[in-house]
């Protein structure tokens, strides 16, 4: 791969790396194909496929990676990236969530107590038999 050091990719071709026969990562301005490490990464090859299309150089780091990790990164380096590719700031969506119903709150309420009114009886028999079995 010593050919392919000096290429420039942008994010949008790394973008296009992002599966388990053919994953590339950005990791500290830098391209790295990964593809054959799938299956010999610790963390599973999740973690690395969800990295895939963005800077996971805060992924990384977070990890916390040994030196030994490090230097064998140099065996999956194909070029750089072409950091004007990347997006400064990505904005922020929260995920869509359901909207509180207040209708339900009585069906919430029925849970409960058919939880917890056979448990009251329960333990209010337990209570009368030990202490009538105590006289």
């Amino acid at each position: 791969m010593g050919g392919e050091s000096n290429k420039v990719f942008t994010l949008a071709e790394v973008s296009q790396h992002n599966n388990a026969k053919d994953c590339w990562l950005v990791i500290h301005g830098k391209v790295y194909n990964v593809t054959k490490f799938l299956e010999d990464h610790p963390g599973g090859d999740d973690v690395l496929l969800s990295s895939t299309g963005k800077d996971a150089s805060n992924d990384f780091d977070d990890i916390g990676h040994s030196t030994s990790a490090v230097a064998m990164m140099d065996e999956f380096y194909v070029g750089d990236i072409d950091t004007s590719s990347i997006p400064s700031k990505v904005a922020y969506t929260p995920p869509n969530q359901p909207k509180y119903n207040q209708d339900k709150t009585p069906e919430f309420i029925i849970r409960i107590l058919q939880f917890l009114v056979p448990l009251l009886i329960l333990g209010l028999a337990v209570g009368i038999h030990f202490y009538t079995k105590s006289k």
